[in-house]
């Protein structure tokens, strides 16, 4: 975990999200730690997946929310005003509403059908990645099975940035693999509140 962080941090990745379902609270509040370091380290920005309350223990730059977790007003009073706070979306109705309840980005998908994920929600497309381009201000990640052929499609419909796992962590080398994401896109930071 900490050398697919390290590799991928040389090949450019400025902004890390820490997702453990299954760890207890202490194992993930150990994990956490010494990845949160790891990313200041590397100049990074850190996201814990989910947990507010993992968050704040390790010091994160902000939390990552599903549409089951805390809604977006009480993970602010939790976090602060100076938290990124994103959430998932998946249908033109969450966007609308994550946008207007203060979520500083979004992510949406599935784009495809993700490589990590055996419950995901419906695979969206290209098509409604630029569908609700048009509802939204905030910095969108496409999110859900998302290979490095993928995007041109995926900037042209307005992704201002991409979440991805598989295609990075699988790849035979990392670092030239993240490289390969990160230089199609003009900032390592999207606009981020």
């Amino acid at each position: 975990m900490f050398d697919l962080l390290h590799q991928a941090a040389d090949g450019g990745a400025r902004i890390f999200q820490y997702r453990n379902k299954t760890a207890s609270m202490l194992e993930a509040y150990r994990e956490a730690l010494l990845l949160r370091q790891a990313a200041t380290d590397a100049g990074a920005r850190f996201l814990v997946n989910d947990r507010c309350d993992l968050a704040l223990a390790v010091e994160a730059d902000g939390v990552h929310l599903g549409q089951q977790d805390l809604p977006i007003r009480m993970a602010r009073a939790i976090l602060g005003p100076d938290k990124w706070i994103g959430l998932s979306t998946h249908t033109d109705a969450q966007v609308t509403a994550a946008t207007a309840s203060g979520a500083d980005y979004l992510g949406f998908g599935p784009i495809f059908a993700p490589g990590s994920k055996r419950d995901h929600d419906p695979v969206v497309g290209i098509e409604g990645l630029r569908r609700i381009r048009r509802l939204t201000s905030l910095p969108v990640f496409a999110i859900g099975g998302i290979a490095h052929g993928h995007l041109h499609a995926i900037i042209e419909a307005g992704a201002d940035g991409v979440a991805v796992i598989s295609a990075i962590a699988q790849a035979p080398d990392v670092t030239a693999a993240t490289r390969a994401f990160v230089s199609q896109f003009p900032s390592a930071y999207p606009p981020v509140r």
